[in-house]
């Protein structure tokens, strides 16, 4: 079993099958795994997504810089009702933010979150990297570095990697295992390239694996043989 880990959810994952917004059934499932996982001792850490209200690529008419700070805030909410959801579940939480919100979350002191993992706290980590053109893939391999996560879990809306998108080629194929060089080189799409590098770099492995799957982040904490990994 992993000891620290960091979980990317997406937005779009904690919608459910509503698309949009935040589906309460899909949170209570992957809050019991994270209680029960934080019970035995886990360190772990959370990088949310905010595609579920806004992504900086809806906004085409818009200034990019104003519409990805949009998207950061975004995650602010998704974060917030994570961090409710664990703690009425009795496990502490914390969420630090990228951008300074003092009134709402901490700011992100990598120091705070290393004492926290020590004090049994979960923490959530909000509004990406804090900068306009970079995605909340690259907020989540930056703070895995940061904190010297054990692995990078990628929560996905499908059950690993595929050489194509299944919801389109029935016949794409599932890809068990893959270097970090194979994803740049072959254009895979997990994360972006700046992402993948720097987990790379960091010899971070990166497990990406279907959330709907029944206790799937139990699973790949375990170090089960479950979606995809690349190292």
């Amino acid at each position: 079993m992993y000891k620290r880990v960091l979980l990317k959810l997406s937005g779009e994952a904690l919608a459910g099958e509503a698309g949009s917004g935040i589906d309460p059934a899909t949170v209570d499932r992957v809050v019991v795994q994270l209680v029960e996982l934080a019970k035995k001792g886990v360190q772990i850490a959370i990088v949310v997504g905010g595609g579920n209200f806004w992504r900086g690529r809806q906004g085409v008419a818009m200034d990019k810089v104003t519409a990805d700070h949009m998207g950061m805030l975004a995650t602010i909410m998704n974060a917030l009702a994570l961090q409710d959801a664990i703690e009425k579940k009795g496990v502490p939480t914390r969420v630090q933010t990228a951008l300074s919100i003092p009134d709402v979350a901490e700011p992100f002191i990598l120091r705070k979150a290393l004492r926290h993992f020590e004090c049994g706290r979960i923490v959530i980590f909000a509004c990406g990297t804090g900068n306009p053109y970079f995605t909340t893939d690259s907020g989540a391999a930056l703070r895995a570095a940061e904190i010297k996560a054990d692995v990078l879990l990628m929560a996905k809306n499908v059950d690993g990697v595929y050489d194509s998108d299944p919801k389109t080629h029935p016949d794409a194929k599932k890809l068990n295992e893959l270097t970090y060089m194979e994803v740049l080189n072959k254009n895979i799409a997990v994360m972006d390239f700046t992402s993948v590098t720097m987990c790379m770099e960091n010899n971070i492995p990166i497990v990406a694996f279907g959330l709907s799957d029944e206790n799937s982040i139990i699973r790949a904490v375990s170090g089960e043989k479950i979606g995809t990994i690349i190292h």
